[in-house]
């Protein structure tokens, strides 16, 4: 969009309407000829400034969109101020409102199009703010696809970690599985040992037993039996 020569066209049409809106009374107050030449002016103007409007409404359809919304508005404002302006006309003078009269179909005509404008910038209005609307959409969608295909990652991230942590739990879980059963055959072989203790000292018991009760014989015999 050239900003420039949109706001060069903007000058331009409310120069003309700065002189559009004084011509319905001046016309109201001349007669014969002097009002067909300011019907004719009026006429010429009017037609400058649909081209204004028209020329501006080209430049939108690049704006951004926050200009180009408050700039579609302040459009058909102009639009319905010119509507204004011509039924201003037809009303200030009874010949152009007769049915036709010469000047009638002009005006019926500038009505018509001024009209079918107005109801134009209303649809691309409406056009631009439902493209706008679907942009965002768009745009919001993506953001949607990007978070799930993000989150998506993450638990796959998250699912190969547990996995991870479940292989490192299962071989903790056969260490101490393995442990335990070290421990069991410990608790045997300390059992076993314990036993054959207790049986060596039984032995002992026995062995010593035996060798005193034969020092004793040894010692009746040879001392105390004559």
């Amino acid at each position: 969009m050239s900003s420039e020569e949109f706001e060069k066209m903007h000058d331009i049409y409310k120069s003309l309407y700065d002189e559009l809106k004084v011509m319905p009374e001046r016309i109201s107050r001349c007669h014969g000829e002097e009002r067909k030449r300011l019907v004719r002016d009026f006429d010429e103007k009017l037609g400058e400034a649909e081209e204004m409007l028209q020329g501006m409404d080209k430049e939108l359809v690049v704006a951004p969109s926050s200009f180009r919304n408050a700039m579609s508005t302040k459009l058909r404002l102009y639009r319905r101020d010119l509507g204004k302006l011509q039924r201003d006309i037809k009303s200030s003078d009874p010949i152009l409102g007769l049915s036709g009269r010469p000047g009638d179909n002009t005006y019926s005509i500038y009505a018509s199009q001024n009209e079918q404008s107005t109801q134009a910038q209303s649809q691309r209005a409406l056009l631009l703010q439902g493209t706008e609307s679907l942009h965002r959409a768009t745009q919001s969608i993506e953001r949607s696809q990007r978070v799930a295909v993000e989150t998506e990652h993450i638990g796959t991230d998250v699912i190969e970690e547990l996995g991870e942590q479940r292989e490192q739990l299962d071989r903790t879980r056969d260490r101490l599985v393995h442990t335990g059963e070290n421990l069991s055959r410990s608790r045997r072989i300390l059992r076993s040992m314990s036993r054959r203790i207790v049986t060596n000292k039984l032995l002992l018991s026995v062995i010593i037993l035996m060798e005193l009760a034969v020092l004793g014989a040894v010692v009746y015999l040879k001392f105390f039996r004559h």
